[in-house]
Formats: structure tokens, sequence, C-alpha cells
């Protein structure tokens, strides 16, 4: 037998380990994550990295029960701690130990373990629940929608405090296992890859995994009766796609835009680099909203977005969500351009290369629809504020900006920083800012003044020189071709 033998400074620092904090030292984690735009979003003093959730669910009653399994990180000594949760709540466990709570307000979860946590600990919290998430409402804002044969949770910027609890803010992704059990004949959607399914005494067992960093609000589900199509990107990749079976006169159209997600998903490989997940498609539920989302992985769109007929630009839209705002998601809500402004401008070069209008074309049609007293003009997209968040200036101005960019450092650079950005920033955060001064890092330019003109100064920007002798003429732009189908996806922003 072999003792081993510490150093002096190695016992030491093992003995102060084994030495119990005061309670003094351990404090409760913030209700909210920081976040300026909402402060009770998001919660304090922890990390999460896995959510595991297993559900059941009845369509005819909207009973939601639940389990989630929680696996985080403690980021301080913590003597209490928050989940963003808004059902009923059965009961918490803190690594396996009941564990007391009580519910704050329509949407804190405040959880005192057993013992205090300490800082750099990993904790496993599990909380069982039940509800009718559609009997919850915050301020008049629902995320759960009721469909003729089931449920969907999909919003932004929350969603998640109406089926599971969270730290419901995007700065915290983790990953994702989502089980739900259904009656049979009915079907459950989640994110990524459907990993099993099975059938026992009437019911029917879904298991979803999402296996890259994921923000709570891009975490969807999705029950009813659906067609499912499958298919496989060039690189091997499932593409799944469904359809809730009594869609309608919407059927054809939603199907002849989603359809194309393989081909507008190849696109953007090319353009933004190779896709970062395990799984792309779509899902049109039969409810009554009209806007989509970015779900990752898997993007809902309302039925209403094909009510005119197929518009694939609304799937380039939320596909290039998967590079600008899933993989590489918000700091903060006030960073939305990072998010809106590229997804825009997405579908301006999807009718460049559909040859419906060049993005140039575009961005001078959009320049001179608005006069200098629009208010269009006065929302500025590098900081909208929470009341402007999705004003359509964030979207059209914001794309506005990045034309600007292009025009300003050629072709070969703004291609290649569209590319850059989302290899550098993959899986992670950043700010407005953090984009302004990659641009300017990679290009050699200085661009600070470029985008707080187009970014953050209330006042239309000057219009180049050309294009300043042209409105001068009074020479009509003519309305680029696609530019009807990108305006019909306008509804897209209007979450609320």
């Amino acid at each position: 037998m072999h003792r081993r033998i510490l150093a002096p400074s190695v016992l030491a620092a093992s003995l102060l380990l084994a030495i119990p904090a005061s309670a003094t030292d351990f404090t409760p984690g913030a209700p909210g994550i920081g976040d300026p735009y909402y402060p009770s979003s998001g919660n304090g003093g922890y990390d999460v990295s896995h959510y595991d959730l297993r559900l059941k669910y009845q369509p005819a009653t909207d009973l939601l029960e639940g389990t989630a399994t929680i696996l985080a990180t403690t980021t301080q000594n913590l003597s209490r701690f928050n989940l963003d949760f808004g059902l009923a709540v059965s009961e918490v466990r803190v690594n396996g130990t009941l564990a007391k709570y009580t519910k704050s307000g329509t949407q804190e979860l405040e959880i005192t373990p057993a013992a205090p946590l300490a800082k750099g600990r990993s904790v496993t919290v599990v909380v069982k629940y039940a509800g009718k998430p559609s009997e919850l409402s915050i301020d008049g804002y629902t995320a759960w929608h009721r469909t003729p044969d089931g449920g969907v949770a999909a919003q932004e910027p929350d969603s998640a405090v109406w089926w599971f609890p969270s730290n419901d803010h995007p700065l915290d992704k983790a990953t994702y296992d989502v089980s739900v059990l259904v009656p049979d004949g009915t079907q459950a959607i989640s994110n990524g890859t459907l990993q099993s399914q099975s059938s026992k005494l009437g019911w029917t067992r879904y298991n979803w995994r999402s296996n890259k960093p994921q923000a709570s609000y891009l975490t969807t589900v999705a029950i009813g009766k659906f067609d499912i199509t499958t298919d496989t990107l060039a690189n091997g990749l499932p593409v799944i796609n469904a359809y809730s079976k009594d869609l309608g006169d919407n059927d054809g159209a939603a199907r002849a835009s989603i359809e194309r997600t393989k081909e507008v998903a190849e696109w953007l490989s090319d353009l933004y680099g190779p896709y970062p997940f395990n799984s792309v498609g779509g899902y049109v539920p039969n409810v009554t909203s009209g806007f989509a989302l970015e779900t990752q992985t898997r993007p809902y769109y309302s039925p209403k977005q094909f009510a005119n007929g197929a518009n694939v630009s609304v799937v380039v839209h939320e596909l290039a969500h998967q590079w600008y705002g899933d993989s590489v998601s918000v700091d903060g809500w006030k960073d939305i351009w990072n998010n809106e402004g590229f997804a825009r401008y997405a579908q301006w070069l999807w009718s460049e290369k559909e040859g419906e209008g060049t993005a140039k074309e575009l961005a001078d049609y959009v320049y001179a629809q608005h006069p200098a007293d629009d208010a269009f003009w006065k929302v500025k997209p590098g900081d909208p504020g929470p009341d402007n968040q999705f004003d359509l200036a964030v979207y059209d101005r914001g794309a506005l900006a990045l034309q600007a960019l292009r025009d300003t450092v050629g072709d070969t650079s703004f291609f290649a920083l569209l590319k850059g950005w989302p290899t550098a920033h993959q899986y992670g955060n950043a700010k407005v800012g953090d984009f302004v001064l990659y641009a300017e890092k990679a290009t050699g330019k200085p661009l600070a003044g470029l985008f707080d003109t187009w970014l953050y100064q209330a006042s239309k920007p000057a219009a180049p020189a050309a294009k300043k002798a042209k409105l001068a003429a009074g020479v009509p732009l003519t309305q680029p071709k696609s530019w009807k189908k990108i305006a019909a996806t306008n509804e897209i922003h209007d979450h609320r």
C-alpha cells in the first residue's frame, strides 16, 4: 500500500476547502440576469448546461404535466436561487433533497435548498409541475397557442415560462432533451432530432434532442396531428418539416415554401459557413397568430404567412437566424439588430440570387419610401428600446446599415464578414458593438461612424451623391419584383 503525501501548500488548500463557509457568505441569486429591457428575465447565481424535460400532455383539456431536470453550475455562493416559471409546482429537489420553494409574481419560482450551495458546484434541480398553459397570461401576453388538436409553445422574447422552468434569457444557453407523452394518433415535435418513439397503452412518447447550446425562447414544442416530411442536406443532416393536417387553403402554399428549406439551407451554408446544428426544418401548426419565429433547427411559421401564396422569403429569413440569432445570440435584447438586420438582409440577398431585384435596388427603394420626418428614422436599430424592439425599422433600417457597409468595404470583404462572424462567435452571445469591432478589425477600415449613422442616430442618413442626383432629378425608383413578397413577411416581427 502506498500513501500519498501532500505538499504543504496542497495540504493547506485542501484543508481550506473542507472548512465550511459562514452562512453570511451565501446570498440569494438575483431574480433577473441584468437585461435592462426585461429586468425580470433570467436569473443570477448559476449557469445551466442541460435541460431534460419529461412531459405528458392531454390535448382535449390542455393539461400539461412535467418533470424538469436541470443541470447547472453555481457562479456564486448561493443561499437561494430563482427559476422563471408560471405553472403550479408540486415538488422541487436540489441534488436529490427536497427544497423549499415559493412563487413570486407571475413567473419567479424562488428555491431555497436544504443546504446552501458553494460557488463552482455542480447542481441538479428537479421540478415537478402541472397546469394548463393556455390559462397563463403575463401582462396580456401569451406564448402558448391552443390549436384544434393540441398546443404550441413559440414566442419571443419569452416562451419557456409557459411550459418549463428555466433561466429564461439568451445569455444562458444549454442543450436539451425533450420527451413528450401524448395520446396515440397525436404527435409531438420539438427541436433537433427525434431520438426514439414508442407506444404503450394508448399513449405515444416522442424523444427529441438538441445537442448544441440553445436559448430558452428558441426551444419549442408542438403537439397535434401533423403530416411530416423528411429529407437530408447534402452533408447528411436531416431535414424535418411538419404541417398541421387542417391548414385548409394555406396548406399548398405553406408546403411550396417550406419544402424549399433544403435548398435555402444549402445556399445559406455557402454564404455563412457550415450549418451549425444537428437538423433543419420548419413546422406550420394551425394557429391564429400571424408571425414566424426562428425556433432552433425547426422554425415556427403561422399559416397566415402563406395566406397570399407561397413565400420562400420568410423561410430565408428564419433559416438565416440559425446563424444570426440562434448560433450567435444576443448578449442583451437591445442587441436585436444582430439578429433581425442580418435576417432581413438575407431576404435581400435571396432576391438578388433569384434575379428579382438586387440588395442595392431594395435598399434604394426602402430608403426612398421613408421621408426624413417619418417615424421610421426615429427608431435606433442598435438600441431601439423595449417598445420598439420588433419595429420594422430594426429590420429594414437594420438591413440598410448592412448595405451601407457593403458599399463601403466592397463585396469581397463584406461577404467574408458575413461568413466570419458566425464562425468567430459560434454558439455564443454578442453585442452590436462586438460586430462593429469585428468588422473594423477584419476590414482594416474605421467603421464606427458608419454604424453610428445607420444604427444610433434618430434621423435619416444623407444619401450618397449618386442617389442624391437621382432623387433631385425626380427619377422614379422601380419597385423590385421581390418587394411584395418581402413586405408580406413584415408580420414576422409582430410577436405580441
